[in-house]
This record gives structure tokens, C-alpha cells and sequence, in this order.
């Protein structure tokens, strides 16, 4: 399921890609469509993707100071603090975690202390790693860009449904926050291929449901001592599971941007648009042994003063809710955040 990024522009009203969108995120869809044909994109996923093996290969002691406990870990350099779906601490992924678009989102200390998570500041290895901010930031605000005028077309389909005047526009919504994240992945090389989880398909990354509004993905790179390789196993990467409890592999090009939806975009939508789980498949076998795998998310997200009025015809974490079925962007974050990790802000 793909869109041309000529025919995204959100500017063209003559443009109708409803259909296009409810086959992708609809309640029959994957929650998951791409964007192709985006000018210069290529060039900016090689150029920040080559250095997350840089980034995990750096000494302990300065991805230490790149580390950031006070927001959860959600800015900087993140290894081995968020929770798998076993309750087992992730240590087969490094993170590293930044607003591509404002390095300062907030200079109120209140809402500072409130969310760090989202309000505090990036932290940058500008003396070890200094072409990482650049490459991060271009890529970020690319995907963002493109991302917008998914949203619009998201807006286009769902108002189909519902009132315009009741409806909450996604591309406002996005174009007004200060909460973008995005998450350079590094997954460390295994030295045990044959017995490491193996019998399950969520052995890389564990399933879950993006809990934000829409998340860009790229496809990932593989390497082996710093040099790009092909996966040597065609059934590792990413897995859906559909509303009918069908598991399937999504595969897109190099030059493809992935478009998932989140939870927060379910709730806004009231269901029309549809937030899937998903996990990471593991390369298996003897060839898969010192694999690297590097990527990039980012995680379009609301304003952490976003009310979230959760509809009844949204099932979603229930046992997180207030009893009026309210909660701001932010509280619902830190509600999910108490469930992933352990330390306290």
C-alpha cells in the first residue's frame, strides 16, 4: 500500500485519497501505508542510519553523559532502561531519542517538571559524534514534513464519517505540537543466532501499539563490522497483527517512508482511523551472527496539553483511564511510561 508523495500535497483539494487511506488505516487496513518518490529523502536516512553504529560504538562513559534519567530516558542515549513485553529489560537495542524540530520546546519550569518526557532539552554528542544533530534533524524534519500532509488526507477521509465541526484536525493538531520525538535505533549484533528467541516472532522488538498520533518509519540498514550487508533472512522485520488477529510481514523500499498509526490518532478519529500492534523479527540462522540493524522512527505526537476525550467505540488501555475518560497527551504518556519503565522522573 503506497502514495505517491506528488499526489500527498495537501495544498491540492482536487486530490482525493480517501480510499487510498481508509485501504491502509481504516478498520480493514494494516495501519500502516508509505510515501515514495519524496526528493532527497534517500540521501538523509544513509547519512543518519550510517551513524547509529557509531553512536552505540562510542566509549560507556560518554554514552553515560548523553544519558538523561530525569525524562525517563526519552532524550539522549537509552540502552537496556525500557521494559519487553516478557518484563525483562530491553538490552538488545540501543536508543537515541530527540526533537528533530526544537531543541528547546518549553522555558516554563512547571511544565518542565511536569513532562520531562516531552519538555526537556536535547542532548547532543557535538564533541564525539558531532554530524549526528545535522543528519538527525534533517531526516526528522523531512518525515515531519511529509507526515503532514498524510495527516491532511487522514483529516479528508475521517470527515467523510464525522461532523466537520465535531472532528479534531490531525494536521492542526500536529502542525501546533512541541511534542515530536524521534528514536534512532541501533539493535546489537547477536553471537548466538540459533537459540536467542527464536521460537518467537517478536524477538527483536516486543509488540506493542505506538501510543502517539502517527509514526514515520524508515527501513532499516544492516551491517556487520560497520559494512552495509543484505538480511540474510528473508522472514525477519517488521510483523503487523490485523483487528483479525492475522500476523503479516510489511516490507517496503529503501526509498519508501512507512506511515503508522497511533493510539492517540485512533481516539481523535473515533475509530476511523485504526492503530495496529507490531514487533521486530530477529535474523536467524549462522549468517545472522554479528548482524547490526540501524533505523529511525519518528513519533508525531499532540501537544502534551492535547485533551483526549476517549470514545467508547475505542478500546484502548481502558485500565489507564480516569473515570470521565479524559486525560491529556501528557498524562496518557506518563501512565504508559509507568507501565514501561521503572524508574520514576
Amino acid at each position: 500500500m503506497s502514495l505517491s508523495s506528488e499526489s500527498t500535497v495537501p495544498t491540492d483539494n482536487n486530490v482525493d485519497l480517501s480510499a487510498r487511506i481508509e485501504q491502509g488505516f481504516g478498520p480493514n487496513g494494516l495501519g500502516i501505508l508509505t510515501v515514495k518518490d519524496v526528493p532527497g529523502y534517500s540521501v538523509l536516512r544513509q547519512n543518519l542510519l550510517r551513524l547509529a553504529p557509531k553512536l552505540a560504538g562510542l566509549p560507556e562513559e560518554v554514552k553515560t553523559e548523553l544519558e538523561d534519567a530525569h525524562s525517563r530516558y526519552n532524550f539522549g542515549w537509552s540502552h537496556g532502561k525500557e521494559k519487553l513485553e516478557s518484563g525483562k529489560l530491553d538490552m538488545l537495542k540501543g536508543s537515541y531519542y530527540a526533537n528533530p524540530l526544537q531543541d528547546v520546546p518549553t522555558s516554563d519550569s512547571s511544565e518542565m517538571q511536569r513532562y520531562p518526557w516531552y519538555c526537556g532539552s536535547n542532548i547532543w554528542p557535538r564533541n564525539s559524534l558531532p554530524e549526528l544533530e545535522g543528519a538527525f534533524k534533517a531526516l526528522g524534519k523531512l518525515m515531519f514534513d511529509v507526515g503532514l500532509m498524510v495527516a491532511y488526507h487522514c483529516d479528508q477521509y475521517v470527515s467523510k464519517g464525522i461532523k466537520q465541526h465535531e472532528m479534531q484536525n490531525l494536521e492542526n493538531i500536529l502542525l501546533g505540537s512541541r511534542c515530536h520525538k524521534g528514536r534512532l535505533l541501533y539493535y546489537f549484533p547477536s553471537q548466538d543466532t540459533t537459540t536467542q528467541n527464536s521460537d518467537t516472532i517478536s524477538s527483536w522488538c516486543g509488540w506493542h501499539t505506538d501510543h502517539g498520533s502517527l509514526t514515520g518509519l524508515t527501513r532499516a540498514i544492516f551491517s556487520r563490522n560497520s559494512v552495509e550487508v543484505p538480511c540474510p533472512d528473508p522472514a525477519s522485520g517488521l510483523y503487523i497483527r490485523t483487528r483479525s488477529s492475522q500476523v503479516v510481514k510489511v516490507v517496503f523500499g529503501e526509498d519508501e517512508i512507512a506511515y503508522q498509526i497511533g493510539e492517540t490518532t485512533a481516539i481523535l478519529s473515533r475509530g476511523y482511523l485504526c492503530a495496529t500492534p507490531h514487533c521486530v523479527r530477529a535474523p536467524q540462522g549462522e549468517e545472522a551472527r554479528g548482524l547490526e540493524r540501524s533505523t529511525f522512527a519518528l513519533f508525531m505526537q499532540p501537544d502534551w496539553d492535547q485533551k483526549l476525550t476517549f470514545p467508547k467505540e475505542v478500546t484502548i488501555h481502558e485500565d489507564v483511564l480516569l473515570s470521565n475518560g479524559d486525560l491529556t497527551f501528557g498524562e496518557y504518556t506518563e501512565k504508559l511510561l509507568n507501565i514501561y519503565y521503572d524508574t520514576k522522573p
